[in-house]
């Protein structure tokens, strides 16, 4: 416990000073879409869907330095249930780690290139459930590795605050569950710059 303790310590010391040396600090919110290709098969077997579709709330905070490179860590949710092939009910959850390069072109103008792994969570909803054991399943969770890379165009509009259009390619390691291994997400964010701009 004592090793865990240490080690927790130290991870928050290297942030703070990571933070404490940064040029800029930004948090945003927003919103955006799922974009996938579907499938070409005319078999009229089982065929996955494709993954696509809904919309996603998102959050991410960045940290960017003097150099113009940082690190990133944001997540985006589906905001309703969809349904797994006219059938179940389900809900993917996005997060992601990434590194940043964020240049500048002019005083209301920079942007924002990222690139780093994360996972994607697919909960599917029992929604047959009808026994009142705790044993009984509601959800189940599948769990994939993704790779992502990313960019948007910010516009400072007013002091600190930025509008930023967006887009996401994931491409999800053994993604069995839907058509493709690959997707695109769609979108604009609202964000604020904490420091130097």
């Amino acid at each position: 416990m004592r090793k865990f303790a240490f080690l927790a310590s130290a991870c928050t010391v290297i942030l703070l000073a990571s933070l404490a040396r940064a040029q800029q600090i930004d948090f945003t919110v927003g919103g955006s879409t799922l974009f996938s290709s579907k499938s070409n098969s005319a078999s009229q077997a089982y065929s996955a869907p494709p993954e696509k579709g809904g919309t996603y709330p998102s959050a991410s905070a960045e940290v960017v330095f003097k150099n113009y490179f940082g690190f990133n860590l944001e997540g985006a949710f589906r905001y309703k249930q969809g349904l797994y092939n006219a059938y179940q009910r389900f809900r993917p959850i996005l997060y992601d780690a990434n590194g940043v390069f964020a240049p500048r072109f002019s005083d209301r103008f920079s942007g924002d290139l990222m690139a780093g792994v994360g996972g994607e969570s697919l909960i599917f909803y029992n929604q047959f459930a009808n026994c009142s054991s705790p044993a009984c399943p509601t959800s189940v969770s599948s769990n994939h590795l993704l790779f992502h890379a990313g960019g948007g165009l910010r516009y400072y509009f007013w002091g600190h605050f930025f509008a930023r259009p967006e887009a996401h390619y994931y491409f999800v390691l053994n993604n069995s569950e839907f058509h493709s291994d690959s997707f695109l997400r769609l979108g604009a964010s609202i964000g604020y710059s904490f420091g130097g701009r």
